[in-house]
């Protein structure tokens, strides 16, 4: 397989196991069908579908990377850093990602009691039923839960009416310090990737914070291309990762047919002046 920047890699998406609606079999098939050469699933917080996940792809001779996204505090937002090609069996980063996951519930309770506080009931409830694992309850789910139970029509009203800061529904949750997040990462043999950096709204010093604490604690990777970069930022990240001697990643953010505006395998290459974070991880690939 060639491992230049021209490969269509797609490693970021999510399934049932976080906040995606399909199974990893059923990404792992859609992946397949979509052209993409070399996968990975990237649950949040979580990586109980590698196994499902690298079972799957090697059945449909799909090459596969491990994944996760982590969601770590930063500057009082949430960054996500995604993991890519770690041993997904490092007691390290089970317990870490363990100890991440364990604050969800609390909150989502409070999440509904706000809710209910706005005149909407049952909204806990509501969203169990959109998650296969209620240890990874999220705002995606109740965002599900109001758009089928008629309170909104579609999940951008949702996030404009409700679950965002200032609005009903929201609650702020402490999340992995970057430092452990990358670490739990490295320390499983794989990269860490600073997950669609411009999604942020960071302002240039913020930014550059992020970053050099980034590569301080051992991260080598940045999202250049995906799905919520505009065309500019394609460029604006690909700069970025030369600028810092990053490695460019790849990848889709899919969580939904339904939901999801670029679907597995259909976004631009990346410049061919990058340097591949999977060049990184060929010894990785399952």
């Amino acid at each position: 397989m060639n491992l230049d920047a021209s490969l269509n890699a797609d490693l970021h998406c999510h399934s049932v196991v976080s906040d995606g609606t399909l199974t990893p079999e059923a990404l792992a098939a859609r992946a397949k069908a979509g052209g993409v050469q070399l996968w990975s699933l990237t649950d949040h917080d979580e990586i109980g579908g590698q196994a499902r996940a690298i079972a799957a792809a090697k059945a449909i001779g799909l090459p596969y990377l491990t994944g996760t996204e982590i969601s770590v505090s930063f500057a009082g937002r949430v960054v996500h850093i995604v993991g890519l090609g770690f041993d997904h069996e490092a007691p390290e980063i089970i317990a870490g990602l363990k100890a991440t996951r364990g604050g969800r519930e609390p909150r989502a309770r409070e999440m509904a009691a706000s809710l209910a506080a706005a005149g909407i009931p049952g909204a806990f409830e509501g969203a169990l039923n959109y998650v296969a694992n209620p240890d990874l309850i999220s705002r995606t789910h109740f965002a599900r839960f109001l758009v089928d139970a008629g309170h909104c029509a579609d999940v951008p009203e949702v996030f404009r009416r409700f679950l965002t800061e200032g609005k009903p529904g929201f609650v702020p949750h402490k999340w992995a310090a970057l430092k452990d997040a990358v670490g739990w990462i490295t320390r499983a043999g794989g990269i860490a990737v600073i997950a669609h950096p411009g999604r942020y709204d960071f302002t240039p010093t913020e930014e550059y914070a992020l970053i050099t604490e980034f590569i301080a604690h051992g991260g080598r990777g940045i999202e250049v291309v995906t799905g919520s970069h505009t065309p500019a930022e394609f460029q604006q990240y690909a700069d970025t990762a030369i600028e810092f001697d990053l490695l460019a990643s790849r990848g889709s953010d899919f969580h939904s047919p339904d939901e999801s505006r670029i679907d597995l395998g259909t976004l631009p290459p990346l410049a061919s002046r990058l340097t591949p974070v999977w060049a990184a991880l060929a010894e990785r690939i399952h």
